[in-house]
């Protein structure tokens, strides 16, 4: 072959790769419509209404009955004994008298529903929401609650829902995670990295903890190495890991740490122009407040601007966490109200509302919630009562509220109801279990198909329970 031969040559067999790769492409996609299900290509069960998924949480357990579900029979027996648990004992000990809510709840939406004045941004999306008012938990623990709310096990060691996604869709985005987690700077939930394991799914679907506030390491090689020298070793590295890999058929660490640190690699160049909040315009940093004088309210105003540019970029699952556990900055916990509820959410309120509202709202605008999912969850509910000897509220486990808008939802829905008094689920009861069925669902998922073999069983999100809230499904 002549120089000449091998010039006209390389440019065909160039096309050849990157046609191999489309073809491939092609080759999975005919997969799907043939029904030969394989997890991490995109592939569903069923056609999908939704691709993306927004978790905002607020570990703490927040006061369904102060923020979602009016009770006015409450408002009427205020300061009476509550009918039937008079001398109730709850997780701190007595309780007293009930109490009403310290807010008014006002008509909100075409709807009506009737919600906090305390969250009057976020009340203003009522039409797109279905509540959930007959949730229900299986523990009135913190740690457990938010581990339960998040893998659908009280018990740890379990993978969170998004990164079962993760796993069932694979990456939207190969420069980016598929499943990525933003705490608050104040720290982690209760539990921690619990709430967001990949449990004994590959390592790979563990949740990648970002944040506005946090720096992304640089994983670059120093100036002393060269671009030669960097691929040769990135090379031997690679035969060395074959080589280890060939040795143990069936081990998948090895495996997965290599896909994380590629994926760590071409972070590099994705995730600072994700992170990079200086290219939106000062108009949407003052909707959703990131300067705010309040810098608890200013961070988590910039993770829901980061939110957003994460979905936006391909991101399947992001969990947005609102108030997670104290760590001694200005004296604010969580939403764990035990002894002065109307201070405490009084300071807790707008940090959520504005930035929450406007995140929702350029989802909205963008077109980008008809195929988002959206969802608002905390562990467990409150008591209608007081504390004795306090203005606060004790955990209730027995009933609270949790809520679900965009692709595949019907807005403004109620679904579900406690008692008069908010006490207990007594309609359309639901438990975690249905609710990420539901979620599965929008998804493209049957909850009890979707399952990983592990220490003998086929494990799942949903347990052995589960089943599809359908009424709140467009």
């Amino acid at each position: 072959m002549t120089r000449r031969d091998l010039l006209a040559t390389l440019p065909g067999s160039l096309a050849g790769v990157g046609l191999w790769t489309l073809l491939a492409d092609e080759a999975r996609a005919a997969e799907k419509l043939a029904g030969d299900w394989r997890p991490g290509v995109g592939a569903t069960h069923h056609p999908a209404k939704a691709k993306r998924v927004l978790q905002v949480f607020c570990p703490g357990a927040a006061s369904h009955i102060d923020l979602w579900d009016h009770k006015p029979e409450l408002d009427k027996r205020d300061g009476q004994p509550m009918p039937g648990e008079a001398n109730l004992v709850s997780f701190q000990g007595k309780n007293g008298n009930l109490m009403r809510s310290p807010w008014a709840f006002a008509p909100s939406g075409r709807c009506g529903k009737r919600l906090s004045t305390l969250l009057p941004k976020v009340a203003a999306f009522a039409d797109d929401i279905a509540f959930l008012h007959g949730m229900t938990s299986k523990t009135n623990t913190h740690g457990p609650g938010c581990v339960l709310m998040n893998t659908g096990h009280a018990l740890e060691g379990f993978p969170a829902a998004g990164s079962w996604a993760s796993h069932a869709l694979g990456s939207a985005n190969d420069s980016l995670p598929a499943y990525v987690v933003l705490p608050d700077f104040r720290g982690e939930p209760p539990n921690g990295k619990a709430n967001w394991s990949n449990g004994f799914l590959p390592a790979r679907h563990q949740g990648v903890v970002l944040g506005a506030d946090q720096p992304i390491r640089n994983l670059t090689p120093p100036n002393s190495v060269g671009p030669a020298e960097d691929a040769a070793t990135l090379e031997l590295l690679g035969r060395l890991n074959a080589r280890h890999a060939e040795a143990r058929p069936g081990e998948t660490d090895l495996a997965a740490r290599v896909a994380s640190y590629q994926l760590a690699a071409k972070m590099q160049t994705s995730a600072p122009e994700a992170a990079d909040l200086n290219r939106e315009s000062k108009a949407t940093h003052a909707r959703y407040g990131t300067d705010d004088p309040n810098k608890l309210k200013a961070s988590y105003a910039r993770n829901c601007l980061l939110a957003r540019r994460l979905l936006e970029r391909g991101v399947r699952y992001v969990n947005l966490y609102c108030a997670s556990r104290a760590s001694g900055v200005d004296g604010l916990l969580n939403w764990d109200a035990h002894k002065t509820l109307k201070a405490d959410y009084d300071r807790h309120a707008p940090i959520f509302d504005q930035p929450t509202a406007a995140l929702l709202a350029d989802l909205k605008q963008s077109g980008l919630l008809a195929d988002t999912l959206v969802l608002w969850t905390t562990e467990f509910g409150r008591m209608p009562t007081h504390q004795a000897g306090t203005t606060g509220r004790d955990h209730n486990p027995d009933g609270f509220t949790c809520w679900m808008m965009g692709a595949g939802v019907k807005g403004g829905v109620s679904h579900g109801a406690t008692d008069d008094f908010g006490r207990r689920a007594v309609e359309g009861v639901t438990t975690v279990w249905d609710f990420y069925a539901t979620v599965l669902h929008l998804l493209g998922y049957d909850h009890e198909k979707l399952t990983w073999y592990h220490n003998g069983l086929p494990r799942r999100l949903t347990d052995v329970h589960g089943r599809v809230i359908r009424p709140v499904l467009s």
